[in-house]
């Protein structure tokens, strides 16, 4: 990536399209077990993860076609904490739903038109935000997810065969 490509539309883009990908590579291999595993009774599984990147995917699709076809709209207000826990659906389930709504997402932002990241729209606690500031959350959005994933895959796939190995991670999943 070039430096005058970091902060661009398209790179934000390019995550978007590429996360269920990535998703599918790290889980490919992974036990129904450890989709369900929580390493903390407050903290999320890898299936509630998914099933909150679903959730997610219609609030931040149904606010890029605001973005797109209306003149400064206000977007609703949405909880993230208030995000449905899982619902017993295999974890590989929940992936191939978000991998079909992030489909229909990356759809819909490949026809933007190019001056589509200047748009603006109004935001219940930040105020104006404009669609490249909005893009940019969504593609951090994914990453921290990612994030969150590999750490979960990280403590239940393969710490625990780490041997003394383990005296050297510092795991936060």
């Amino acid at each position: 990536m070039q430096l005058e490509d970091r902060g661009s539309v398209h790179s934000a883009i390019t995550l978007l399209e590429k996360t269920p990908k990535i998703l599918d590579t790290l889980l490919s291999e992974v036990a129904e077990e450890t989709y369900i595993w929580k390493p903390a009774p407050e903290r999320w599984s890898i299936s509630e993860v998914l099933a909150h990147l679903v959730e997610t995917e219609g609030v931040y699709s149904r606010r890029a076609e605001r973005f797109l076809g209306e003149e400064s709209p206000a977007l609703e207000s949405w909880d993230p904490a208030k995000s449905p826990a899982a619902d017993g659906r295999r974890g590989d389930d929940y992936l191939v739903g978000f991998a079909e709504a992030r489909s229909g997402s990356v759809a819909l932002l490949s026809m933007m038109p190019p001056t589509a990241g200047e748009r603006s729209a109004q935001h219940p606690d930040l105020g104006s935000v404009t669609f490249t500031e909005f893009l940019h959350n969504w593609a951090s959005h994914d990453m921290g997810h990612i994030r969150q994933i590999v750490e979960l895959c990280r403590a239940r796939e393969f710490h625990p065969f780490a041997g003394p190995f383990q005296k050297y991670v510092n795991l936060k999943p």
